[in-house]
């Protein structure tokens, strides 16, 4: 598959700021087709090692053939537990590039894109037993509203579950097509597009339980990194990257860190540079890179 299975995003930048060492240890989170990773081993000597996380059977064809490449068909929310399997307490730079693959959003029967006709699925494990048609079918009214306002920052979030959950009385919603047929009523004309991938964004995290998994993944970082290891990630949403931003300034998600006597923080990170994103000319030739947002932070002693 290659790159045909998904393009990178701000490759360049991403890989630089693991500010890569030959025999060094590090971790590709979001393995996809890998692309991150042949440029990360590209700058690898013999000694050096790269291990590849990815739960989607669709992404397995892609491993690469290299004795220094070990890719572990999992969740990354299982990162620690899985570098202590093989052996591994630190490692020296984790990259992750967050979101939805190319290759996912291309695969009609996948669910995820709002292009095509599909069953409502949007698994990315496809082991999984949470779908589409679950959230859609099963959820209770509030809770159904509460994944639309959380996770797709929708305004009408109320007016849509109740619709859903009124038609579904009738007869299970089981296709894309009859979603958004149900939701016109919710939808401005010159936003339809919008709004609809907003839909789509909150039911995908819902089902992939993404920003827990975001949460549960960095704070394991700051046991894993070495002194001095880099983190190297891309976001593509608000909610990914406000999770990202602050863990990097002060270790958390909510609150500020406690000051000593002397009015002093410990955080785990520094900041390395500020806020990257693709360029006129990336955006030209993938689209899908215009929302990425890339932040990098360094593992401080302590």
């Amino acid at each position: 598959m290659g790159n045909e299975y998904h393009v990178p995003v701000l490759l360049k930048e991403t890989v630089d700021g693991l500010n890569i060492k030959p025999d060094g240890v590090y971790i590709d989170v979001t393995f996809g087709g890998g692309g991150h990773s042949k440029e990360i081993m590209s700058r690898l000597g013999p000694n050096g090692k790269l291990y590849g996380f990815d739960q989607d059977q669709d992404a397995h064809e892609n491993a690469l053939n290299d004795d220094r490449f070990q890719l572990v068909p999992h969740n990354f929310r299982f990162i620690k537990r899985f570098m202590r399997f093989y052996g591994i307490k630190k490692v020296d730079g984790i990259l992750g590039d967050f979101g939805v693959s190319s290759h996912q959003f291309d695969v009609a029967e996948r669910g995820f894109s709002t292009r095509f006709e599909a069953d409502l699925d949007m698994r990315m494990n496809q082991e999984s037993k949470l779908t589409a048609y679950e959230v859609i079918n099963k959820y209770e009214e509030q809770a159904l509203a509460d994944v639309l306002f959380q996770y797709g920052e929708l305004r009408s979030a109320l007016k849509m579950a109740r619709i859903i959950c009124e038609a579904r009385k009738e007869s299970p919603v089981k296709t894309s097509a009859q979603l958004k047929e149900l939701l016109q009523p919710c939808m401005i004309k010159s936003k339809q597009h919008k709004i609809l991938a907003q839909v789509y964004q909150a039911i995908r995290i819902e089902v992939n339980q993404e920003i827990q998994v975001l949460k549960e993944f960095l704070e394991q970082t700051q046991d894993l990194l070495a002194p001095g290891g880099r983190i190297s990630l891309i976001s593509y949403h608000s909610l990914e990257d406000r999770l990202v931003k602050r863990f990097i300034r002060n270790g958390m998600f909510e609150g500020e860190p406690e000051k000593d006597v002397f009015g002093r923080v410990s955080v785990p990170f520094k900041k390395v540079g500020g806020l990257i994103v693709p360029g006129a000319q990336e955006i030209s030739i993938n689209n899908r890179a215009r929302s990425a947002k890339l932040r990098i932070a360094e593992r401080i002693e302590g």
